[in-house]
């Protein structure tokens, strides 16, 4: 199978913090990678020197030269006035038939390609961007953080589509449930190199949590004999007769420390322990004709929907539909344009959101930052535990908050508001910056929390952690659905996943059907010439041994015949290589 992408040694390091070194492995032809890694192992910053974007420090990377590398580009530029399909036929030059199959399978149908690109909503954009650079027919391509951008029925339709693809492709993604549905192979990055294991995500936690399990019991046998040694070193250090014994058990010793297997990160044992609130009763949000949106521009209207205390209530629906408009409603940032909604009087929300996390600023330490904005009553090593939980701990805990990257500041208000020991939580998105073992540890907690959520999520695995509610907006209207999540996620699927009709023009259609006929019949015809060819280089063989054999004895009949088999060699090659000439045009 050919070599698709080799990487050997790679090394990068930002201002003298090593990212990750020793990165070394392949991607050959019809592999399906599942990236996977720790937040700030590198896995974006991989993905960008793959695509030129970056450079690497040290190290080799080899792109194979029939290697086409296609990368979902978030900044993907529209040319003014362009409808969705200009946009899709420029980008790829292929025929209008093909592009329309292919924007059927994300339910890009003649009326969405038929508005401008910029006139689609956020959701719809990218699917656009996502059937052009598969129409590009990349052979490897990179996905990274796709379940960020995408919404749940997106997400659904490209599922469907990787599991029937033929090429292969590298997928950084923290929703399990994605990674488990799409990739038969999981590569995890560190900042010391990588491991490739040929088994999905499921068997590859499985195998980790083995793994981990016999190194922990590895060392544990090494502290037991340590301490049996320690003891006679203690024992027997001071007499004149034993002396040089325990200076040999003292070298026994520290040979047996060098034994001793460093533990990065030990999968699974994350626990996230929010503070208990006081447990209430009744309606905690209720919403009476509320209608919301921008300006005099309703999205939502006419929304009656009661929210009692204690209820995990996750939004769902397509990107641009409302989601994050009505979050922003009821967190009080946009006034409702008809109607009303209330909250519980003596209710204490929180908010976690993308525009939250931008405005946390100034000189603060992070653990700061924690002690402070943390309930009086929570101790101090709660504080600590929540932070480690959050990825910070001795060195990170020291950081002022203005130099924290993005992902760290969302990860700090996260801790800071379960801290805050609120009554209500909103969430807008609060996995984007999590690793699924810290997603899927908060995902526990909030299950377990006594106080009532809000959330909006792509990620199918901490919804159906956490969700016991739905609701969902779609088309302008907001209803709640007695259902599972999964009962939930599941009709979905069958609802998207019935091929859609797309209207091909006759024309089109019938030029398509007869070009795929003419090229069959070729390819019929190619078959049979090829099998004629092998015939009469075979009988050609056979006349010319007879020749060999009996070069003293002219027979005319077999000359005639070895003319004839010639003749026909020729005429049957010339006509093989003008209907494959006529193919390849095709």
């Amino acid at each position: 199978m050919a070599i698709l992408l080799q990487v050997n040694n790679l090394k990068k390091e930002y201002g003298g913090q090593k990212i990750f070194s020793g990165l070394s492995f392949a991607v050959s032809e019809k592999q399906k990678i599942g990236v996977i890694g720790r937040n700030g192992a590198g896995k974006s910053t991989l993905f960008k020197i793959i695509c030129d974007q970056e450079e690497a420090d040290d190290g080799e990377l080899i792109i194979g030269k029939d290697t086409h590398i296609g990368y979902l580009k978030q900044n993907e530029k529209f040319q003014e006035n362009e409808t969705a399909f200009e946009y899709l036929e420029r980008l790829s030059a292929k025929p209008e038939w093909q592009i329309k199959k292919l924007a059927a399978k994300f339910e890009l149908d003649n009326e969405k390609l038929n508005l401008a690109a910029e006139a689609l909503s956020g959701g719809w954009r990218m699917r656009l961007k996502l059937t052009g650079m598969l129409l590009k027919e990349p052979n490897l391509f990179l996905l990274d953080e796709p379940s960020n951008y995408l919404d749940l029925s997106t997400i659904l339709l490209l599922e469907d589509f990787l599991r029937s693809y033929r090429g292969s492709f590298m997928i950084i993604s923290h929703d399990r449930e994605f990674l488990k549905q799409t990739c038969e192979e999981t590569l995890e990055i560190s900042s010391t190199g990588c491991y490739h294991y040929p088994g999905n995500i499921e068997s590859y936690l499985s195998f980790k949590e083995q793994k981990l399990s016999t190194l922990v019991k590895a060392n544990d046998s090494l502290d037991r004999q340590q301490q049996h040694l320690q003891e006679f070193v203690d024992r027997f250090r001071s007499k004149a007769s034993k002396a040089k014994q325990a200076q040999a058990v003292i070298r026994k010793i520290s040979k047996l420390e060098n034994k001793r297997i460093t533990i990065e990160h030990q999968a699974g044992i994350t626990r996230i322990n929010i503070p208990t609130v006081t447990k209430k009763k009744n309606t905690v949000l209720k919403m009476k004709n509320l209608s919301i949106g921008y300006g005099n521009k309703i999205i939502v209207e006419g929304i009656n929907i009661d929210c009692q205390a204690g209820e995990k209530v996750a939004l769902l629906g397509l990107n641009g539909q409302g989601k994050s408009t009505l979050i922003k409603t009821l967190n009080h940032q946009i006034k409702p344009l008809a109607g009303s909604f209330h909250w519980m009087s003596d209710s204490r929300i929180a908010y976690h959101s993308q525009e939250e996390m931008e405005k946390l600023k100034g000189k603060d330490q992070a653990g700061e930052y924690l002690r402070k904005i943390a309930s009086g009553d929570v101790k101090t090593e709660a504080v600590l535990k929540m932070a480690g939980d959050f990825l910070f701990k001795d060195e990170e805990l020291k950081k002022p908050i203005s130099v924290l990257s993005g992902g760290e500041k969302s990860r700090l208000l996260l801790a800071g508001i379960l801290l805050s020991k609120p009554d209500v939580l909103i969430l807008d998105e609060p996995t984007c910056h999590l690793d699924f073992e810290t997603t899927e540890a908060l995902g526990l907690a909030l299950n377990k929390y006594n106080g009532s959520v809000l959330f909006a999520s792509h990620d199918r695995t901490f919804c159906s952690l956490v969700a016991t509610d739905i609701i969902e907006i779609k088309n302008g209207y907001a209803k709640k659905r007695y259902e599972e999540y999964e009962e939930y996620v599941s009709h979905l699927e069958k609802e998207l996943l019935k091929k859609p009709e797309i209207f091909i023009p006759e024309e089109i259609k019938n030029n398509a059907s007869i070009r795929y006929q003419q090229i069959k019949d070729r390819q019929k015809r190619i078959r049979q010439l090829e099998k004629e060819l092998e015939k009469l280089q075979q009988k050609k063989k056979e006349l010319m041994e007879y020749f060999l054999e009996n070069y003293s004895n002219y027979d005319q009949e077999k000359n005639l015949e070895l003319e004839k088999v010639k003749e026909g060699i020729w005429n049957s090659e010339e006509e093989w290589i003008k209907l494959s000439a006529e193919n390849e045009a095709n």
